[in-house]
């Protein structure tokens, strides 16, 4: 490393690496050095060791009522106390109808449409129905109740098997 605006200084720093690379401390310094170091910064404790009984207790006892708290906040509404929504699978004669909007969405809409189609089985795992890997690549047949603006609504499977 060489100073452009000071070379007088990179010839003194010269000879004073050449004075020192002789020099070596003795072996019992570093041996002391190391005993005030360790004498003077003791080794604490974790933090966790450091906390009593009555510390632990209080943040488990916070922790338990943060989780519940989130619990019921995270419960959907038909389970924290709404009991008038409905099912959106629901058994019709058979086959199985599945609201995919709310009921009351459903209900008003003006003009929907039953639209006949087949649907992928691999569709209906997503919608809780179950799929094997043995009938995954069939398809089944629907009928879909579609709104005016072509949404889809419900979606009953007329086959299932």
């Amino acid at each position: 490393m060489t100073h452009d605006d000071n070379p007088e200084l990179d010839t003194r720093l010269a000879q004073l690496r050449s004075a020192l690379a002789g020099v070596d401390a003795p072996r019992c310094v570093e041996k002391e050095l190391m005993q005030a170091f360790t004498s003077q910064f003791a080794r604490q404790r974790p933090w966790y060791r450091r906390l009593g009984l009555l510390e632990w207790s209080a943040t488990a006892a916070c922790l338990l009522v943060t989780a519940a708290v989130f619990g019921l906040l995270m419960l959907p509404p038909h389970l924290a106390g709404e009991s008038q929504l409905q099912p959106l699978v629901r058994i019709d004669s058979g086959a199985a109808f599945i609201a995919l909007d709310s009921f009351e969405r459903i209900e008003a809409e003006p003009d929907p449409r039953l639209v006949e189609t087949e649907v992928p089985r691999t569709m209906l795992a997503a919608l809780g129905l179950p799929v094997t890997p043995e009938n995954a690549g069939e398809a089944v047949r629907a009928e879909m109740l579609v709104g005016a603006g072509g949404e889809p609504l419900a979606l009953r499977l007329t086959s299932i098997d």
